[in-house]
Order: C-alpha cells, then sequence, then structure tokens
C-alpha cells in the first residue's frame, strides 16, 4: 500500500497584512529579526502583532481532517520549525505521497533549476518529485496565501501535482505520518502558544525535533537589547 505523510505548515491558518518576505531559517530570523520588526513599526507609530490575524478555523482544523483523512494505527507524528523535515520523514517513511496544507506550495522557487540547490524549506517537496520518491503531490493552499498554482507551470506539466480546494474535498485517504512545522521565519513569536494548542489538538503523540522555545517579551526588553536586536 502507498504511504502518505500528511504535512502542515503553521502559516496556512496565518494572514499577514504587511509585505512577506523569504527568510533564511536560523535563530536570527526565527526571533530577532521579530524584535527588530516590532521596534522598527512601534517607531513608526504601528503595533505589528496587528498586523497578523490567526484564523479561528484553526482550532476546527483536526476535526475536518479526520473526515476525510484516515491515521493508521500507531502512527508516527513529528513537529519542528523547518518544514525542510517533510523530506526527511517521507523518505524515511518510504512515503509516495504527499498532501500538504500551506501557504506556500514548497514546490522550489525560480524554476527547475531550484530542484538542483541542497534540500531546503522552499524545495522539498520539489525535490521529493525530481528524485521520484514521491509519485504525486496535493496541495491545499492557504486561503491567505498569494501563491497561484500557475507559478509552477513548469513542474505542473512534468510532475504528478494537484491542487485542492478543502471545502470540496471528498475522498478518504490513509495517513501513514504527520509533519507539523511552525515555519518560524514566517509566523510571529507571539502566537506561539496557539501553535501549541494546534498541535496537543491533534490527540496524538509526537516527537519534536528542533524546535525551539521562543520568548516573546517586547515590553521587557533593555536598551542594550533593542540596539542588538536593531543590529540584526
Amino acid at each position: 500500500m502507498d504511504k502518505c505523510l500528511l504535512s502542515i505548515d503553521w502559516d496556512y491558518f496565518i494572514y499577514p497584512q504587511d509585505k512577506w518576505g523569504t527568510y533564511l531559517e536560523n535563530i536570527r530570523n526565527i526571533i530577532d529579526l521579530w524584535y527588530k520588526r516590532y521596534i522598527q513599526a512601534k517607531v513608526r507609530g504601528e503595533d505589528m502583532q496587528r498586523a497578523y490575524r490567526l484564523s479561528p478555523e484553526f482550532s476546527t482544523f483536526w476535526n475536518k481532517i479526520k473526515k476525510y483523512f484516515k491515521f493508521v494505527k500507531d502512527i508516527k507524528a513529528y513537529v519542528s520549525d523547518s518544514h525542510a523535515l517533510s523530506y526527511k520523514i517521507a523518505k524515511e517513511n518510504n512515503c509516495t505521497m504527499v498532501y500538504l496544507f500551506d501557504a506556500h506550495a514548497d514546490l522550489g522557487y525560480g524554476g527547475l533549476s531550484s530542484l538542483d540547490f541542497e534540500v531546503n524549506c522552499s524545495n522539498w517537496l520539489g525535490k521529493l518529485l525530481k528524485e521520484k520518491q514521491i509519485k504525486e503531490a496535493n496541495i491545499f493552499y492557504s486561503p491567505y496565501t498569494t501563491e497561484k498554482p500557475e507559478y509552477f507551470a513548469s513542474m505542473n506539466g512534468i510532475y504528478n501535482i494537484r491542487y485542492y480546494d478543502f471545502n470540496n474535498f471528498d475522498k478518504c485517504v490513509v495517513v501513514s505520518v504527520i509533519h507539523v512545522c511552525r515555519s518560524g521565519a514566517w509566523t510571529p513569536p507571539w502566537l506561539d502558544n496557539k501553535f501549541k494548542q494546534f498541535v496537543e489538538s491533534l490527540g496524538i503523540p509526537y516527537e519534536i525535533v528542533n524546535c525551539p522555545e521562543r520568548k516573546w517579551d517586547p515590553d521587557n526588553i533593555s536598551f542594550a537589547e533593542q540596539i542588538n536586536y536593531l543590529l540584526a
């Protein structure tokens, strides 16, 4: 039987009113950069925390998932910061298909040549297809995404890639392994408690892999800390 990886990015539920950027995944960008942007916005008289909204769907998501996705007995689940871990999980569990819920397709940005780069958070799904590890990729875009399927026309014409609307989805998919990622370079630290609630509401044991806790307390940072963040 074909094995399926169900991969969910926390940014699927987050609507950013400010402009998205492409950030490398490191400690600087998953926490220091958020403080820097917060301080800069405050100087402009803006509250950056108001620029991000969390969809209430996060609290009912798993109930909806379980209507269309059947979990195998003793299913494995992983939680990480980087979505690139899905590449390793899919290979180690011999998955031949991926169902992805994300604000980004993670097929690789910049055309087919982006699949020649090392595995990262933006190309892991495309790499799995290119290496013939998986036979199909099924993508559910976030309602808040700015991407469109046609952005990946070159890949869509070569690989078995489908784009679905969850509201019109009526399949029954057997899932062998689950991965939930926080994508801290894209998702704000003040929503981390909600992320923890989301993970816990899955209701099955999970393993945490390289997902460092982020402390967010902008009201109690020193002047020296502010300078350090601004220089980050």
